[in-house]
C-alpha cells in the first residue's frame, strides 16, 4: 500500500477514524454532510483507485437514490407541501431534503468504513486492544479477516464449479438453486476446516499460555506525536463547536440552521482539514520523496 497515513502508528489511525465516524453520523448539517461525503470519496479513490470508483457508482449512488426516494414516501412531516400522493398523504420539501441528507450520511459512513478497512488492519486492532480486551480484540480481528477471506474463497469455488457447468449461472431455476446449495455446502465445509486449522495453529504457537509476549513492529515516533496532537486539537475544536450549536440544523417542521458566522465558518474549515488529514500526509510524503530524488 502506497498510502503514507497507513504507516503511522495505529493509535493515530484509530483516533482519526474515531472522530470521523462520530462526526459523520452525528452532524446532519448539509455542509457537514457534503464535506464528509466528498472527502471520503476522494480518499477512497486515492486508496483503491478504479475499484473505489466502481464501488461508489455501482453501490453507493443507487443506495443514495433509493434512500432519498423511500423517505418521502413514508415521512410526511414538513410545512412546505409540494403536492399530494395518491394515498392522500402530502409530499413535503422537508421530507425530500431530509431523505437526501440521510442518504448522504449513509453513503459517507459506508465510504469511510471502506477506507477504515484498508488502513486499520486486524494486526493494528490487536496491537491497540490486545492487552485491554484480548479475547474481544482477537474475535473482532478474526471476524474482520474472515469476511474478505470468505469472499475470496467463494470466488475460487464458483470459478471451479463454472468450469464443470455447475455454477449458479448454469441451467434452469431449480438447477441454479441446487448449484448454489452445493457451493454453500462447500463453503461451510471449508469454513469448518479453516477454523480447526486456525485453532491448531494458535495452540501450537502458545496462545493463552501465561507470560506469552506478542511481536510488534509499531513504534511511536515524533511524527505520530505531532499527528495525534493535530488530530486531537481539530477534533476537540469541532466537538466543542458542535456542542455549542455551531452545526445546528433542523429539517422539521421547516428547515432552519445557525446563521452564517465566523465561528461556524471556522468550524467548517476545521472539519475539512480534519477530513483531509490523510491526503495532506500523503502529499507531504510525496513532496519529501521528490525532494530526496532531486538531491540524489
Amino acid at each position: 500500500m502506497k498510502d503514507a497515513f497507513s504507516r503511522y502508528h495505529p493509535a493515530v489511525n484509530f483516533l482519526y477514524f474515531g472522530f470521523i465516524f462520530g462526526f459523520s453520523m452525528v452532524f446532519m448539517h448539509p455542509i457537514c454532510l457534503l464535506i464528509s461525503l466528498i472527502c471520503s470519496l476522494i480518499y477512497s479513490i486515492e486508496l483503491k483507485g478504479k475499484k473505489a470508483i466502481r464501488f461508489n457508482f455501482v453501490f453507493l449512488l443507487p443506495t443514495m437514490l433509493a434512500t432519498s426516494l423511500i423517505n418521502p414516501a413514508f415521512n410526511h412531516e414538513g410545512a412546505t407541501i409540494i403536492t399530494y400522493l395518491h394515498t392522500g398523504n402530502p409530499l413535503t420539501l422537508e421530507s425530500i431534503v431530509y431523505g437526501l441528507a440521510a442518504s448522504t450520511m449513509l453513503a459517507a459512513v459506508v465510504c469511510w468504513f471502506s477506507c477504515y478497512n484498508e488502513i486499520m488492519t486486524s494486526d493494528k486492532f490487536v496491537y491497540l486492544f490486545g492487552r485491554i480486551i484480548p479475547s474481544m480484540s482477537l474475535i473482532l480481528s478474526m471476524s474482520l479477516r474472515f469476511v474478505p477471506k470468505f469472499k475470496s474463497q467463494i470466488k475460487v469455488v464458483s470459478d471451479a464449479q463454472r468450469c464443470i457447468g455447475r455454477d449458479v449461472s448454469n441451467g434452469g431455476v431449480f438447477e441454479r438453486m441446487r448449484h448454489g446449495l452445493t457451493i454453500l455446502s462447500i463453503m461451510i465445509t471449508w469454513a469448518l476446516e479453516n477454523s480447526i486449522e486456525t485453532a491448531d495453529s494458535m495452540k501450537s504457537r502458545g496462545y493463552g499460555l501465561p507470560g506469552r509476549s506478542a511481536f510488534s513492529i509499531y513504534r511511536f515516533e515524533k511524527r505520530d506525536k505531532l499527528a495525534i496532537i493535530s488530530i486531537s486539537l481539530l477534533g476537540s475544536y469541532i466537538l466543542i463547536g458542535g456542542i455549542m450549536g455551531g452545526f445546528k440544523w433542523r429539517y422539521f417542521p421547516t428547515m432552519k440552521g445557525k446563521a452564517l458566522e465566523l465561528f461556524s465558518v471556522s468550524l467548517w474549515i476545521a472539519y475539512i482539514i480534519l477530513c483531509i488529514v490523510p491526503i495532506i500526509v500523503n502529499r507531504q510524503e510525496e513532496r519529501q520523496w521528490r525532494a530526496t530524488q532531486l538531491e540524489i
